[in-house]
């Protein structure tokens, strides 16, 4: 158990390798049941770390080096929890994967595992210098799969992506040599707790440092105005890669939780709560914009993308309102929206196959082959996206509006009722021209493939499973909004010598 930390970044790292070399290399089918079983053993170990993880915060350090030099791992209620969540997120569409989009690319599978080593990576990393280099990890997989398969569109997207996120991690470099100039440490417990140490002379460097963490997490997870890019890098993959990239904006959503909370939170002194006042209006402009986008969506792969957009907008007022009920609810909807998000990418691949060249764009086109299975799957998407009782979007929205209070109910609410309608009206057009507005009485005979169904019932069928066991989660989401709100303490007294790092 005291190695169990690495062990969601540790497996799928081995098993990309072990799919690197023969005899699975030289055989789809085997390399189909390798990282389908990698990938159930990350799913097995990340729920065994969650539950561990509510015992305490593990710290495991790589080699035993000490922080704040050596290389640590931060095993807490936040980072195991999204960990599940990715694993989750990534069993499924590795499943729908199956179903035939894997046959692109001989690497398909070694870069989905590598992927979700870097994911899983920042969400575990204790340092902000390894925070980059998993960024690094991911993106790099991510640069590929997004071209899996070719084609114009998708190097176009590919050449914008690449070029955005190497600004990105440019920008990423200063930020941390300004911090750690300033403050002469990256690691995230010990910036806690120094934070509010910080010379006066050198608060204002600092200071820059904050803001440029910002820009960085706000470009990756696609706020305002640094949105531009998503729609159309998540339109051009092939619909498992698009699922998966649902949980890559949440990355840059974690970062900002755990920076801007946890280290530059209400105890860092003349640095706390920097960023806090800008986030409202960048939270109202990304979810209004997001609604208006999907109202204009002309495809439902770009209509889902911008409600990938309203999202994030949505998760930023649960950072603004900066306390411990938002931050929970805040993490609750994450949850609900990563999920529901990866099965309407999935759906649209579905719905685009049965309807020959209209693919999945608002136009009228032939009848779908199984237009009740596909209209059902639809339709309980669309009740969830926009928060319809009894699904889990309705409860992660409604608990976000009860925990605003005062005047953020002046910002939040207006905005967030009015995205609502808008996505009502945008998801209403979508099923009304897929499903009703038809030409010809032949239906598409393509079937839906099993392998890509049984990837978007996992993921709806979660969503009422959220609501059941919605109480539970909710505990488990206060738990770790509690550990990143607390008052940071020397991370001498955090560190246990008698089990080397854990705690």
């Amino acid at each position: 158990m005291a190695h169990l930390p690495i062990l969601p970044i540790l497996i799928p790292l081995l098993t990309a390798l072990l799919l690197l070399l023969p005899p699975l290399t030289t055989s789809l089918l085997r390399q189909r049941l390798a990282s389908c079983i990698g990938m159930g053993i990350t799913l097995l170990v990340s729920i065994l770390l969650l539950q561990t993880s509510l015992d305490g915060t593990q710290i495991y350090a790589l080699g035993d080096w000490q922080p704040p030099f050596g290389i640590v791992l931060w095993a807490d209620p936040m980072a195991t929890l999204l960990v599940t969540l990715c694993t989750i997120l990534a069993f499924a569409t590795l499943l729908s994967s199956v179903g035939g989009h894997d046959k692109g690319g001989m690497f398909f599978h070694p870069l989905f595992q590598f992927q979700i080593v870097g994911i899983n990576g920042a969400f575990l990393t204790g340092d902000l210098f390894n925070l980059f280099v998993f960024f690094e990890i991911l993106l790099i997989a991510s640069y590929a799969l997004l071209i899996h398969g070719g084609g114009k569109e998708k190097t176009q997207a590919g050449f914008h992506y690449v070029t955005l996120n190497l600004l990105g991690s440019a920008f990423f470099l200063f930020a941390l040599g300004i911090i750690y100039g300033t403050l002469g440490t990256l690691n995230m417990a010990d910036l806690a707790y120094k934070a509010s140490q910080i010379h006066a002379d050198d608060q204002q460097l600092a200071r820059t440092g904050v803001f440029l963490l910002l820009v960085v997490f706000g470009l990756k997870a696609a706020i305002l105005p640094l949105h531009f890019w998503l729609s159309r890098t998540y339109g051009a993959a092939v619909a498992p890669i698009a699922a998966l990239f649902a949980i890559m904006t949440k990355v840059g959503i974690y970062s900002l939780y755990r920076v801007h909370i946890m280290i530059f939170g209400d105890h860092a002194g003349d640095l706390a709560n920097l960023v806090i006042p800008w986030l409202w209006p960048l939270a109202l402009l990304t979810l209004a914009f997001g609604a208006i986008g999907a109202l204009a969506a002309r495809r439902l792969r770009d209509l889902t993308s911008w409600l990938v957009v309203v999202s994030v907008g949505t998760l930023l007022f649960s950072i603004a309102m900066n306390r411990v009920d938002a931050t929970a609810t805040g993490l609750y909807y994450l949850i609900h929206s990563t999920l529901i998000s990866g099965a309407l990418y999935l759906l649209s691949d579905l719905i685009a196959t049965q309807r020959g060249q209209a693919a999945d764009r608002f136009v009228s086109a032939r009848p779908l082959g199984q237009n009740a299975l596909l209209g059902a799957l639809f339709v309980i998407c669309a009740l969830t996206v926009v928060g319809m009782p009894p699904l889990s979007g309705f409860v992660g929205k409604l608990g976000l509006m009860q925990v605003a209070d005062g005047l953020e109910r002046l910002w939040f609410w207006p905005v967030l009722l009015i995205g609502g309608l808008l996505s009502i009206i945008a998801l209403s057009r979508a099923g009304t021209t897929i499903f009703w507005r038809v030409r010809g009485n032949k239906p598409g005979n393509e079937p839906v493939c099993r392998w890509q169904l049984s990837g978007v019932i996992i993921l709806i069928v979660l969503s009422p499973l959220m609501v059941i066991f919605g109480e539970s989660i909710l505990q488990l989401s206060y738990q770790a909004a509690s550990a990143l709100h607390a008052p940071p303490a020397p991370l001498t007294e955090m560190l246990s010598p008698a089990t080397g790092g854990q705690n």
